[in-house]
């Protein structure tokens, strides 16, 4: 994401071109080609449209989108870093809304989980499969090699596709059927 300009983004499809990346190396950012040197494009819900629109907001199609639009944003360091910030502020802020809930005798809220940006990626390919995405838009998503290195990773997330596969076979038999069988002929006709 560091390595986003606002021209990567396409409001109207909802798709992000990842054509590059933004890696800090010791103190400098470097900026190259991402991990496997292939361009991808990802698509993003409409309940974003809001925040990378404010993201966007007064910058050149060449700016960069997060940030103040020249600087790259350092990659966060783990554990200290400000994504891990941010998870932590998330967390504390759930554990007092929790302990209030116990306090009153309600329902203790679930506390939000210590996550990190690759967590964030494997949520973001579950999601996809578990909304029927097929294992190539997968893969194109990810910017992984091949479809066989995304059934590596994600084969047991496509397992509830037999049953699809069963159903989708019984429909296709359902509307295949043009006539029932007729009755047998009596032998005096």
């Amino acid at each position: 994401m560091a390595g986003l300009h606002v021209e990567h983004v396409d409001a109207v499809k909802r798709r992000v071109s990842v054509v590059q990346n933004a890696v800090t190396v010791g103190s400098f950012v470097e900026v190259g080609t991402p991990k496997t040197h292939e361009a991808r494009t990802v698509p993003f819900p409409d309940f974003l449209d809001t925040e990378l629109a404010a993201q966007a907001a007064g910058k050149p199609r060449t700016g960069i989108l997060f940030g103040d639009g020249t600087t790259y944003m350092p990659l966060p360091l783990t554990g200290s870093g400000w994504f891990s910030r941010a998870v932590d502020r998330c967390i504390a802020a759930d554990t007092q809304r929790a302990e209030i809930a116990a306090e009153r005798g309600e329902t203790v809220p679930a506390i939000f989980p210590r996550v990190t940006p690759h967590d964030l990626r494997h949520t973001a390919a579950s999601l996809a499969i578990s909304a029927g995405a097929n294992v190539k838009a997968v893969q194109r998503m990810l910017g992984h090699a091949s479809a066989a290195m995304t059934l590596d990773t994600y084969a047991d997330l496509f397992d509830d596709d037999l049953d699809d596969v069963a159903a989708a076979l019984s429909r296709a038999r359902s509307s295949a059927i043009v006539a029932t069988a007729l009755p047998a002929e009596s032998p005096e006709e």
